[in-house]
């Protein structure tokens, strides 16, 4: 989940998924097949652009510790309901949720990160995936801190470009 919502560089505006082959590409890193043409790749890239900006709008949401817009909330359970998930229980009894059988390109890709955030939730982790409050950044991070309480994707940068703002602006204020 996290690689697919830093597929876009908010800063440089370049996005991975709408480069040339940039789509085939993602889904061969990620271990699925590259979509047939006759199978719409280009509404599979479409759905993969919606559920990229609703997980990031799930990650911000988690920095800010708010709730989730309702329109991203609409985007992902209609997204999610297209991508269903099936209880795979192993031989030595163990269970995991998987793509249903048949899913290919976009809809497998997403019925793998709602196993992945079934996964996190369950082991409370879920909240720690958070997107970097800068504007200009919005890089999806996981909090490893203690508190889990991060707002930046790193301090060096974001952070400290945050904190010189404020620093800036109580400075201007009295004087």
């Amino acid at each position: 989940m996290q690689d697919l919502v830093n597929t876009l560089d908010i800063e440089t505006g370049e996005d991975a998924l709408t480069a040339d082959g940039g789509l085939g590409a993602f889904l061969r890193d990620h271990g699925l097949p590259e979509l047939a043409p006759e199978r719409g790749a280009s509404a599979e890239t479409g759905d993969l652009l919606e559920l990229r900006e609703a997980l990031r709008a799930v990650c911000l949401a988690h920095t800010a510790r708010t709730a989730l817009p309702g329109d991203a909330a609409r985007t992902l359970d209609r997204l999610l309901a297209a991508a269903p998930l099936v209880l795979a229980v192993d031989p030595e009894g163990g269970a995991a949720l998987r793509p249903a059988p048949g899913l290919q390109g976009a809809h497998q890709l997403t019925a793998r990160i709602a196993a992945g955030i079934a996964t996190a939730v369950a082991d409370g982790t879920w909240t720690r995936l958070k997107a970097c409050e800068a504007h200009e950044c919005r890089w999806a991070f996981y909090d490893k801190s203690p508190a889990g309480r991060s707002r930046w994707c790193t301090m060096a940068v974001c952070g400290s470009r945050a904190k010189m703002r404020t620093y800036r602006a109580r400075r201007a204020e009295s004087d």
